[in-house]
């Protein structure tokens, strides 16, 4: 079940937020629980226990950290992030290190070992991360273990988040979990931001899907096929992605929690650096703080921040998912951030536009990687965004480029540099009325349930790591 779907929109959510609001405020975390576990038994029930499982883990492991001695907590966080990572390891890359295995035995002429693959359930990446870093908050002292398994659960497998972010750390929410007022301003600003984010899914990224799918796709594509899907891509990718994370703001702003935003326009940053302070912002600070830090950041010396920023990228990377292309798209990530820094450490500076399309081209190729769906894609993919299959728009993309995905596009496009247009706009063209405030995201939101029954649910990109 996703927020885009016919079950969610009419049935689950509903239901659950009449059982929310009508249940007394001290109940509520109960019904937020047991609401959320529905909400993710929903696709397979037996999953359920591996996410209640890491639950109870870190709770229990919180505590045990809190009460225990100095010289133990190191241990008891070290054996509480194992357990998990051992989860995580099993369900998310076991089945890439048997076929990478099999790869192997087969080029020394060997028969493959016998393999199932392991269906990773939902939400366990970001159940994963979120216990990971409350242990450790626990254990540097940032936060006191909650004591109450409710309560925390209420928290970690709050389900307006868990599928794809943001990363809520247990300090951004620690009082609002203890206790919180549902009030109508958070409820109408709540309901707005959910139907903005899912206009954005619905009517954007998903509308480019065809598009994407139909350039990475194409053998051998030329110059314009290649940058025409490639930029649809991170289009579609964008609009999925903060659209997702707008919507799960907005529910939780519905329900009392006040969470940070997840991107800040990230396609007009001014520098790698930059991008990764608009992108994904709360996985960016998780990395930065729980990986980079504690793994020297910059304070051994500059060779060793450049292998600390190369390396965090590539373990994000990879925690994306189960493939070596996700470790290349980190790499690529890492190695941009160590140039960058570089550059800058030796006083050389870029002008702001020049940076700023620089900026541009390494995320969209680090993208190709990212989501082609196998080497040799990737490759040509590649090799057609730098000219080596020829120039011109192919027959297949041709069909592909419907006056609906060219509007799209275009839409897409506008909205993205929106914020450049508004800032040179009149200031009395840029005041909106409040009544059309209020009014246009409805218009929207019903607009994208409309184009929503019209064609197949499609999953966030999201959903799969």
């Amino acid at each position: 079940m996703v927020f885009s779907s016919v079950e969610f929109l009419a049935l689950f959510l509903p239901a659950f937020l009449l059982a929310y609001l009508a249940t007394p405020a001290a109940w509520r975390n109960l019904t937020l629980c047991v609401g959320s576990w529905i909400f993710y038994s929903w696709w397979k029930p037996v999953f359920l226990l591996v996410i209640v499982g890491i639950t109870f883990i870190a709770w229990a492991m919180g505590r045990a950290v809190e009460r225990a001695g100095e010289r133990a907590k190191p241990r008891l966080v070290a054996c509480g992030v194992a357990v998990i990572l051992g989860v995580l390891g099993w369900f998310k890359y076991a089945n890439l290190m048997v076929e990478t295995l099999n790869d192997g035995l087969r080029l020394f002429a060997f028969a493959p070992l016998p393999w199932s693959d392991i269906i990773l359930p939902i939400a366990l990446s970001f159940t994963a991360l979120q216990g990971i870093s409350y242990l450790i908050d626990v254990k540097r002292g940032t936060v006191a273990a909650e004591p109450r398994f409710v309560n925390f659960a209420a928290y970690l497998d709050m389900f307006p988040h868990l599928i794809a972010g943001p990363i809520i750390r247990y300090a951004w929410i620690a009082q609002e979990i203890k206790q919180r007022r549902v009030t109508l301003d958070d409820v109408a600003a709540g309901a707005r931001r959910f139907m903005l984010g899912f206009a954005m899914k619905v009517l954007i990224a998903d509308s480019l899907a065809p598009l994407v799918e139909a350039a990475f796709s194409v053998p051998q594509p030329s110059l314009c096929d290649a940058w025409l899907g490639n930029v649809a891509f991170a289009l579609q990718i964008f609009f999925d992605f903060a659209g997702y994370s707008a919507m799960a703001i907005g529910l939780a702003r519905i329900l009392g929690f006040h969470y940070p935003e997840n991107f800040r326009d990230p396609y007009l940053a001014t520098s790698i650096q930059d991008f990764w302070r608009r992108w994904h912002i709360s996985l960016s600070s998780w990395l930065r703080d729980y990986l980079y830090i504690p793994l020297g950041g910059n304070r051994r010396g500059p060779v060793r921040t450049y292998v600390n920023l190369i390396l965090t990228m590539a373990i994000g990377g990879l925690w994306h998912g189960a493939s070596w292309a996700f470790l290349l798209w980190g790499l690529i990530h890492g190695f941009a951030l160590a140039i960058a820094r570089a550059w800058s450490e030796r006083g050389l500076r870029c002008p702001a536009p020049l940076s700023c399309l620089l900026t541009l081209a390494v995320v969209l190729l680090a993208w190709t990687p990212f989501r082609a769906k196998s080497w040799d894609s990737a490759v040509d993919m590649l090799a057609g965004q730098f000219g080596l299959h020829g120039v011109a728009l192919g027959d297949q993309m041709a069909l592909a480029m419907r006056p609906a995905a060219i509007a799209w596009l275009l839409i897409g496009i506008l909205t993205v540099l929106w914020p450049v247009i508004r800032a040179r706009l009149p200031a009395w063209t840029s005041r909106e009325p409040d009544w059309w405030a209020a009014l246009w995201p409805i218009g929207l939101f019903l607009y994208a349930i409309a184009a929503m029954m019209g064609r197949q649910t499609l999953p966030f990109l999201y959903f799969q790591f």
